[in-house]
């Protein structure tokens, strides 16, 4: 799918791979439990279905903290701890993984720089997304000239917390703020990652509507621990 012009985007769903029960079928995700030639063949699959090169695609080693990287390949051994990359690079995809928590994908066409970002609960109070925006603005991009995408997550009406989480996370961020259908505690975090961005001058934000516990094809940690990592995938035609 295009993001942008020139700019491709794809997000995975679990089917169609090679990993056996509980991770069935495609897990991307390296540190699930799951054999690592499953893994590797899936993500080799994926790559090729995509019109990418296997060996062009940047993996992070996410740690939900607020890291970003200029990559210009990719790595050299195991990635490092980071939950952000951007590139100029075209061809690279770059890849955040998920099963409850939010990939960010960002494109200013114009600029030709691209970034990704994992985003969950502590990676978006600790402003991810934010450190996103301005470190691809470092490198030529215009907040007002990008183009947004917020993947599949958990969202508020089914994502519980206890209250002092939302409490002390509403306290960071109030957009996060919310209750879940049954009426107890819970967070939104594509709305609080929508307001970081709007406020870091990204005008055109795009939120996927799938709820990662209420899609049966899409991974969920929260619905079905230990489970797989489905990916969003960003890269420059």
């Amino acid at each position: 799918m295009e993001l942008a012009p020139g700019v491709r985007y794809a997000v995975t769903t679990r089917s169609g791979g090679v990993s056996p029960a509980p991770y069935a079928e495609r897990n991307l995700g390296g540190l699930t439990g799951d054999d690592r030639a499953n893994v590797l063949h899936n993500r080799r699959l994926t790559a090729t279905q995509l019109g990418l090169a296997p060996d062009r695609v940047v993996w992070m080693r996410q740690v939900h903290s607020a890291t970003v990287q200029r990559v210009a390949g990719p790595w050299g051994g195991d990635a490092p701890e980071l939950d952000g990359v951007w590139t100029t690079e075209p061809g690279l995809a770059l890849a955040s993984l998920g099963a409850d928590c939010a990939a960010v994908l960002l494109a200013d066409p114009v600029a030709r720089v691209v970034g990704a970002a994992h985003s969950g609960r502590a990676g978006t109070l600790s402003g991810i997304a934010t450190r996103l925006v301005h470190a691809m603005a470092e490198g030529g991009a215009d907040p007002a000239r990008t183009v947004a995408y917020i993947g599949p997550a958990a969202c508020g009406r089914c994502y519980e917390v206890p209250e002092a989480m939302r409490a002390e996370s509403a306290a960071a961020l109030p957009e996060t703020y919310s209750t879940t259908s049954w009426g107890t505690p819970a967070l939104d975090l594509p709305a609080g990652i929508t307001a970081q961005l709007t406020a870091a001058g990204v005008t055109d934000v795009r939120r996927d509507p799938r709820c990662t516990i209420e899609t049966a094809d899409l991974y969920s940690h929260r619905r079905d621990a230990p489970t797989g990592r489905f990916a969003a995938y960003l890269w420059l035609a």
